[in-house]
Protein backbone atom coordinates (compact mmCIF):
# COMPACT_ATOMS: atom_id res chain seq x y z
CA UNK A 1 0.00 0.00 0.00
CA UNK A 2 1.01 3.60 -0.70
CA UNK A 3 0.89 5.45 2.23
CA UNK A 4 2.76 8.70 0.72
CA UNK A 5 5.37 10.48 1.62
CA UNK A 6 6.40 11.19 5.36
CA UNK A 7 5.16 14.01 7.22
CA UNK A 8 5.67 15.83 10.65
CA UNK A 9 3.78 15.56 12.89
CA UNK A 10 1.85 19.12 12.78
CA UNK A 11 0.67 18.50 9.30
CA UNK A 12 -1.48 14.84 10.28
CA UNK A 13 -4.79 14.68 9.64
CA UNK A 14 -7.53 13.66 11.43
CA UNK A 15 -8.90 9.89 9.82
CA UNK A 16 -5.82 8.79 8.36
CA UNK A 17 -4.90 5.24 9.29
CA UNK A 18 -2.78 3.59 11.68
CA UNK A 19 -1.23 0.23 11.27
CA UNK A 20 0.67 -1.95 13.56
CA UNK A 21 3.88 -3.26 13.00
CA UNK A 22 2.32 -6.42 11.70
CA UNK A 23 0.34 -4.60 9.27
CA UNK A 24 -3.06 -4.55 10.23
CA UNK A 25 -5.31 -1.47 10.77
CA UNK A 26 -6.08 -1.07 14.25
CA UNK A 27 -7.83 2.26 13.77
CA UNK A 28 -7.67 5.91 12.56
CA UNK A 29 -5.85 9.27 13.98
CA UNK A 30 -8.59 11.17 16.20
CA UNK A 31 -6.15 13.93 17.18
CA UNK A 32 -2.26 14.39 17.43
CA UNK A 33 -0.94 15.24 21.25
CA UNK A 34 1.92 17.94 21.01
CA UNK A 35 3.38 20.63 22.44
CA UNK A 36 4.19 22.81 19.58
CA UNK A 37 5.44 25.95 21.24
CA UNK A 38 8.39 23.48 22.16
CA UNK A 39 8.02 21.19 19.38
CA UNK A 40 7.50 18.13 21.25
CA UNK A 41 5.05 15.20 19.93
CA UNK A 42 3.39 13.37 22.89
CA UNK A 43 1.70 11.07 20.92
CA UNK A 44 -1.11 9.92 18.92
CA UNK A 45 -5.04 9.51 19.96
CA UNK A 46 -6.76 7.26 18.04
CA UNK A 47 -9.91 5.76 16.93
CA UNK A 48 -10.10 2.51 17.11
CA UNK A 49 -12.97 -0.01 17.44
CA UNK A 50 -15.35 2.46 18.57
CA UNK A 51 -12.88 3.34 21.49
CA UNK A 52 -10.28 6.50 22.08
CA UNK A 53 -6.62 4.73 22.76
CA UNK A 54 -3.65 6.18 23.61
CA UNK A 55 -0.38 5.64 21.42
CA UNK A 56 2.63 7.40 23.27
CA UNK A 57 5.18 8.40 20.87
CA UNK A 58 8.39 6.59 21.42
CA UNK A 59 5.32 3.58 19.92
CA UNK A 60 4.92 5.58 16.55
CA UNK A 61 7.34 4.56 13.91
CA UNK A 62 6.41 7.07 10.98
CA UNK A 63 3.97 9.46 9.98
CA UNK A 64 2.97 9.68 5.92
CA UNK A 65 0.37 11.38 4.61
CA UNK A 66 -2.43 8.36 4.18
CA UNK A 67 -1.13 6.16 6.89
CA UNK A 68 0.68 6.14 10.59
CA UNK A 69 2.98 3.01 11.33
CA UNK A 70 3.71 1.56 15.04
CA UNK A 71 6.71 -0.49 16.41
CA UNK A 72 4.12 -2.26 18.24
CA UNK A 73 1.93 -4.92 16.90
CA UNK A 74 -1.87 -5.41 17.23
CA UNK A 75 -1.84 -7.37 20.10
CA UNK A 76 -0.17 -4.79 22.18
CA UNK A 77 -2.30 -1.77 20.51
CA UNK A 78 -5.40 -3.63 22.12
CA UNK A 79 -3.89 -3.07 25.10
CA UNK A 80 -3.01 0.56 24.53
CA UNK A 81 -4.74 2.99 27.19
CA UNK A 82 -7.58 5.12 26.92
CA UNK A 83 -6.37 8.86 26.57
CA UNK A 84 -5.93 10.43 30.26
CA UNK A 85 -5.90 13.97 30.04
CA UNK A 86 -3.22 16.73 29.21
CA UNK A 87 0.71 15.55 29.52
CA UNK A 88 3.02 18.13 31.84
CA UNK A 89 4.76 20.67 30.13
CA UNK A 90 8.20 22.03 32.09
CA UNK A 91 9.52 25.36 31.46
CA UNK A 92 13.36 25.96 31.23
CA UNK A 93 13.88 29.62 30.68
CA UNK A 94 16.91 30.48 32.45
CA UNK A 95 15.83 34.07 33.16
CA UNK A 96 12.94 32.95 35.21
CA UNK A 97 15.04 30.29 36.79
CA UNK A 98 18.05 31.49 38.08
CA UNK A 99 16.00 34.46 40.37
CA UNK A 100 15.54 33.66 43.76
CA UNK A 101 16.40 31.48 46.94
CA UNK A 102 14.43 28.47 45.15
CA UNK A 103 17.42 28.07 42.35
CA UNK A 104 20.20 27.91 44.57
CA UNK A 105 18.50 25.23 47.29
CA UNK A 106 17.78 22.92 43.78
CA UNK A 107 20.85 23.06 42.87
CA UNK A 108 22.28 22.40 46.62
CA UNK A 109 19.81 19.57 47.44
CA UNK A 110 19.62 17.94 43.51
CA UNK A 111 16.71 16.84 42.27
CA UNK A 112 14.73 18.18 39.12
CA UNK A 113 16.95 20.84 38.80
CA UNK A 114 16.20 23.98 37.76
CA UNK A 115 12.95 23.07 35.33
CA UNK A 116 9.77 23.91 36.62
CA UNK A 117 6.28 23.00 35.83
CA UNK A 118 3.88 25.03 33.82
CA UNK A 119 0.49 25.65 34.97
Amino acid sequence: MDEGDPIAYEVLEKGVPVYASDGEEIGVVHHVVAAPEQDIFHGLVISAHGAKRFVEAADVESLHERGVDLRIDSAAAAALPEPGGGAPVYSDAPSAMTRGWTHWVSRWVGGRGDWRRER
